[in-house]
């Protein structure tokens, strides 16, 4: 056995190393990966639910409807829409609707309750002028001030107040003889026009128009708009309002709140108008409806 220095050295370091190995800590295992969660369960579709619907299902018809009990959201062609405390809601259809929109309402225990609705296509006054052209290039100075009045307009109608008037029948804002009707379009030389929006209703200028029901006077333009003249605008609210063109004289405000039959100004022939008389035209959300139906057989 040698007992000099190097061979001290030697055992000195397989006993080192015999201690190192003795204390070595293998790693620990990887954590074991949480249980799977367990899917949830596909919601259950219940198909011809129903939403109680009354009005005019057809290209520019209202309808109004009541949600069935424990809805939490509805939707409307994949859109929520409103409803009030006591579960009504409006609904309408674009004068181009397609014929079949769904209505759907999602309830509280994960039902989707569901109603396909066809939509009755209706006939057109169409009217072809094959030699007329459809008009004359608009200047960069209308196009210029176009977009700002249509800037207030589309600021008008993102107001939404918490107005009770679309639950009532309308009444005729004036009654006289009717000069155009809602969805008429004039075909120029092959290329289609824009449809008429509205009614018109003709009357000398200075006659007295009144609110077809409740609202909040969401535009009252302080200068005639290039197209629309004297223009004011009324919301009903649940996303219906009413706007009145070419105005001689505008009698109410901004955020004043109007009665069903309160005066509200004068029939005149401001903006692009051949003649005195009103037009009136009705909106739901992005939907030009026809004001017609909703007022009803005009009394003379």
């Amino acid at each position: 056995m040698t007992h000099g220095p190097r061979g001290i050295a030697a055992a000195l370091l397989v006993l080192a190393l015999a201690g190192c190995a003795t204390t070595v800590t293998p790693p620990a295992p990887p954590p074991a990966p949480p249980p799977a969660a367990s899917a949830a369960p596909p919601p259950i579709i219940v198909d011809g639910t129903d939403f109680r619907l009354s009005g005019t299902i057809e290209q520019g018809g209202l309808a109004m409807g009541a949600i069935p009990p424990g809805t939490l959201t509805l939707l409307f062609e994949g859109k929520p829409i409103p409803f009030a405390d006591d579960g009504r809601f409006l609904i309408a259809f674009d004068r181009d609707q397609r014929t079949s929109v769904t209505l759907e309402a999602r309830t509280a225990d994960g039902r989707i309750l569901r109603r396909t609705l066809a939509v009755a296509p209706r006939s057109w006054q169409i009217e072809s002028l094959p030699t007329l052209p459809r008009g004359t290039t608009p200047t960069r100075e209308f196009l210029a001030r176009r977009k700002l009045e249509l800037e207030q307009i589309g600021a008008a109608r993102a107001i939404a107040s918490d107005s009770i008037g679309w639950r009532q029948h309308f009444i005729w804002p004036v009654t006289g003889r009717i000069s155009g009707v809602f969805g008429s379009q004039r075909i120029y030389a092959g290329e289609p026009g824009a449809y008429h929006a509205g009614v018109d209703i003709a009357r000398p200028a200075g006659t007295e128009i009144v609110a077809p029901a409740d609202g909040v006077v969401i535009l009252a333009a302080a200068a005639p708009f290039t197209l629309e003249g004297n223009l004011l605008m009324i919301d009903h609210g649940m996303g219906l309002n009413s706007a009145f063109l070419h105005l001689s004289r505008i009698d109410v405000t901004v955020g004043q709140v109007v009665r069903q039959g309160q005066h509200l100004g004068l029939v005149g022939m401001t903006g692009r108008a051949t003649g005195p008389h009103l037009h009136w035209a009705v909106k739901w959300r992005d939907a030009r409806i026809d004001p017609a139906p909703l007022a009803g057989p005009m009394a003379q």
